[in-house]
């Protein structure tokens, strides 16, 4: 199968506590609600991608559990081609446990389970099968190990197809993942851990330097700082009524390897990728409030409403 965008990466399950506000250590908070949703950062890019239009496929592995076989069916659903995840009989599917407070701010704590089986012999087979469009975009990210996202890169590279990182959690990159040139997306944390520096203007301009790429910080309300060229550019956020934002940065990741893929600008994608997350805030869950293409396009011209939900400041950044 050709696909315009192929994500490796990870696939959980989200366990999620919605309480009034985020416990710190030691103690409890109580009066929260619970709910059950598809997750793992792989899967959420995957799936943010997919409802844009894109033709995406996965590269990853579950277990051989009936959480695994949920995964898999609601990834299908959602237009993902899932034949390059793999079903570990050993291990069980990963899972997430997310607590949200009522401003939508978030905790998460993940059991990797078959996401940390995934190595590079695993995708090498899976990438024997799969077509990359001429235009078509290689997703990376860092809940899967090193081996595993090495091999992706060096096979995007050598195709010459554009190669998007999103360094989360961040880890030291890898010599061999730094000469295929990726594109990264991290947000304010990850760019100072990957960097070493705290501004987040001069965490993508030293990024940027080391990758001899383009980089996008994500921060949050505050926009992102974008480094494409000689120096960083800051890109304000679009408003939204915020329920959740578990989420947000995969779907950004996502929709900007949509853009890519569609031949836009770098600013462009940066800019719809920021629109795609914003609307994306605005349902509990990592997946709920993820855009069709249609929505987001609706959300750009100040039209319309996703699924009921008036657009937050009617597409205008803050």
């Amino acid at each position: 199968m050709e696909v315009d965008v192929l994500v490796v990466g990870s696939v959980n399950v989200d366990l999620v506590v919605t309480v009034p506000v985020l416990p710190s250590a030691g103690t409890t908070v109580t009066g929260g609600t619970f709910e059950r949703h598809h997750g793992g950062k792989g899967a959420n890019q995957a799936v943010a991608a997919a409802r844009l239009g894109a033709r995406v496929g996965l590269i990853a592995a579950v277990g051989d559990d009936p959480p695994g076989e949920e995964a898999m069916t609601q990834l299908r659903r959602d237009g993902v081609d899932v034949s390059g995840v793999a079903r570990i009989p050993s291990e069980a599917t990963g899972v997430a446990l997310i607590v949200v407070d009522l401003q939508g701010e978030n905790q998460i704590a993940v059991a990797p389970g078959a996401n940390g089986v995934l190595d590079a012999a695993m995708v090498g087979e899976a990438l024997d099968r799969i077509a990359l469009a001429p235009r078509g975009v290689c997703l990376l990210g860092f809940e899967v190990h090193d081996g595993a996202i090495e091999v992706a890169a060096a096979w995007a590279a050598a195709r010459g197809s554009r190669l998007l990182v999103d360094p989360a959690p961040a880890r030291r990159l890898s010599e061999t993942l730094v000469g295929c040139r990726p594109m990264l997306t991290p947000n304010v944390g990850e760019a100072a851990e990957l960097s070493g520096e705290s501004s987040p203007r001069a965490a993508a301009a030293a990024l940027a330097v080391v990758t001899s790429s383009p980089v996008v910080v994500t921060m949050g309300e505050e926009g992102v700082v974008l480094v494409d060229g000689d120096r960083p550019e800051t890109i304000p956020s679009y408003a939204a009524e915020v329920a959740d934002t578990t989420g947000a940065g995969d779907t950004f990741s996502g929709a900007l390897a949509v853009g890519l893929s569609e031949g836009r600008p770098f600013v462009e994608g940066v800019r719809r990728a920021q629109a795609a997350a914003a609307i994306s805030t605005q349902a509990v869950g990592a997946r709920s409030g993820m855009p069709t293409r249609a929505e987001l396009d609706a959300f750009l011209t100040g039209a319309g409403s996703v699924r009921g939900r008036p657009l937050g400041g009617n597409g205008v950044p803050t």
